[in-house]
């Protein structure tokens, strides 16, 4: 016998008794039986674990809509059948050997990114040969698309599984990157007390702020394990081959993260982000930010979970840190205004992206900054006023690095420049809340004294946020009655907002250097501005050409004003 072959042989042994173990949990917590069987035939090395999916391909026809063939999956999809079931976990199990072996390898299997060295890019021929077998050939048409980062972050492993494994969670920290997301079927809650051997198919869209991007859909089974003490790992593998007629749009080879405890509620996560995609659809302004991993890659989710740390940290403490100025006066008053901004930018970023869920009008513009506007019917919603609500938003490139874009756009002293409500008035800034390291990390109560008597004393609730995937700054208008009770510690779920802002992007990986100043040897900036705007108090209300003429002129005015004031004096 080679020794290939009984290395084949000790592993798939190892996996069969895995797999035996998983389908114990799985019929213990969902009370249907599993079988057992050969992870592989006698002749093992002729037989790859392509788990009969190896024919992978593109439909005949991807829809007639260029940008969206794929239709809305969030609500098509169904429940894998008992059939389906033995595989899913044959699959989970090889998927997770596979992300533990991703993680931990080195060169050559990674190599590091011409244009930013900081960027671990994956050796697509060395990754042939390291994983032979897996979820079958890449599907024609599409590209791959992986990436590795690592950090140490603000959280205990216990907590952070647990967010990854609640999809409510997960939702919410990572909202700039996840548009919607939902469990389709538990089939192992884990083992009691915790998430080791947990299984979950799920669905998820995952999105960039922007109407340019298509999201990404993607239907996956999630599977937690833990290795030894202290050290757990979380891996999403997609079950596309499931579905009836896929129009394969983005298949998820094995992705997710390696979390291993660190003194002092620390955790080292090392996250994997392996995908094939076709992204025909991104427009040309943003292909260098998707081309190169940035955009959907393991840096952005790392990035922004380093960032949603120090956010939670911050919320959580029991004290008013010195650095807090302002109104606020109790640590229940600080935290309901936390939860208050932490629902406005979720609204923000699910409603600026090119979402299956929106349908997006363009109106006439000049090409790439074109205005695209979508109206929505808000009925019995405490946290949204009722009515029509009309959403616009278009995107942009500046020849200004993002930075220096960030700290013009969050700055209340510079806001009049490009805020119509605000032209002419003073902006003082009544509450700032810092919820993370970084200075532009914060959550601040603005009031805008306006010789207008009747906007006088409007206020504004602003969070601005930054990590080194990009930067955003959302706001709303408030009331005054309702902030007051929020100050005071009164639940936040009943404010009503309609929250408007900007998101921040790096054109390239030359524009987001980590660690450095981002203001060297760095490129420009691609800026999304979104507003909402209640048009009409009654949902059965029609919209009038004149509101979409309004709200298309006050986008239009925002953007002539940010390029004069921070183009000019770049």
């Amino acid at each position: 016998m080679s020794f290939d072959e009984q290395h084949l042989r000790i592993e798939n042994a190892r996996l069969r008794e895995e797999i035996d173990r998983i389908s114990g949990i799985a019929a213990k917590y969902v009370g249907k039986p599993m079988v057992s069987y050969p992870l592989l035939s006698p002749s093992g090395s002729q037989r790859s674990l392509d788990l009969g999916v190896s024919n992978f391909g593109l439909q005949s026809s991807i829809g007639s809509d260029p940008m969206f063939g794929g239709g809305d999956l969030l609500r098509s999809v169904t429940g894998p059948t008992e059939a389906d079931k033995p595989m899913i976990i044959e699959l989970a199990v090889a998927a997770m050997e596979e992300l533990i072996r991703m993680a931990q390898l080195g060169e050559p299997l990674w190599l590091r990114g011409i244009e930013d060295s900081n960027l671990e890019i994956l050796n697509e021929e060395e990754y042939m040969r390291t994983f032979p077998r897996g979820i079958g050939p890449k599907p024609f048409g599409l590209k791959s698309e992986a990436s590795r980062e690592s950090s140490v972050v603000i959280m205990n492993h216990v907590n952070l599984v647990e967010i990854l494994m609640d999809v409510n969670q997960w939702t919410t920290v990572f909202s700039g990157i996840v548009s919607r997301a939902m469990t389709i079927e538990v089939l192992s809650t884990g083992i009691a007390g915790n998430y080791n051997g947990a299984l979950q198919v799920m669905t998820a869209e995952l999105q960039v702020p922007s109407p340019l991007v298509p999201t990404r859909e993607s239907f996956y089974v999630r599977y937690c394990k833990q290795h030894s003490e202290g050290t757990w790992a979380v891996v999403d593998v997609s079950l596309d081959h499931l579905r009836p007629n896929p129009v394969m749009r983005c298949r998820r080879r094995p992705s997710g993260c390696l979390i291993q405890e660190m003194p002092n509620g620390y955790s080292k996560v090392i996250w994997v982000e392996h995908v094939e995609v076709d992204d025909r659809a991104v427009h040309n302004m943003y292909k260098a930010l998707v081309n190169c991993t940035i955009a959907f890659g393991a840096r952005r989710w790392i990035s922004t979970l380093e960032r949603q740390c120090e956010r939670l940290a911050s919320v959580m403490a029991s004290t008013i840190p010195a650095g807090d100025i302002g109104v606020i006066t109790s640590p229940e008053g600080r935290k309901s205004m936390l939860k208050l901004a932490e629902r406005m930018v979720m609204s923000f970023c699910s409603g600026v992206s090119a979402s299956t869920a929106h349908t997006w009008t363009t109106l006439s513009g000049s090409g790439a900054e074109d205005v695209r506007v979508m109206t929505r019917k808000s009925i019995d919603d405490p946290g949204r006023p009722p009515g029509i609500v009309l959403s616009a938003a278009t995107s942009f490139w500046l020849p200004v690095p993002p930075k220096k874009v960030f700290d013009f756009l969050r700055d209340e002293n510079t806001r009049s420049e490009w805020d119509i409500l605000s032209k002419g008035a003073v902006v003082q800034e009544m509450s700032h809340i810092a919820n993370g390291r970084d200075p532009g990390n914060c959550v601040s109560l603005l009031r805008v004294n306006s010789q207008n008597s009747s906007q006088s004393n409007m206020l504004i609730l602003q969070e601005s946020g930054t990590d080194p995937s990009g930067s955003f700054v959302v706001y709303a208008p408030v009331d005054i009655v309702a902030m007051n009770v929020v100050l005071g510690g009164g639940d936040p779920d009943y404010v009503a907002l309609l929250p408007s802002g900007f998101a921040i992007l790096p054109d390239g990986p030359q524009a987001m250097h980590r660690g450095g100043n981002p203001e060297v040897g760095s490129g420009g900036t691609l800026l999304t501005v979104a507003f909402q705007i209640l048009v009409d108090s009654a949902p059965t209300a029609k919209l009038s050409l004149g509101s979409v003429a309004t709200v298309n002129n006050l986008i239009t005015c925002t953007v002539e004003r940010i390029k004069a004031s921070i183009v000019t004096t770049n």
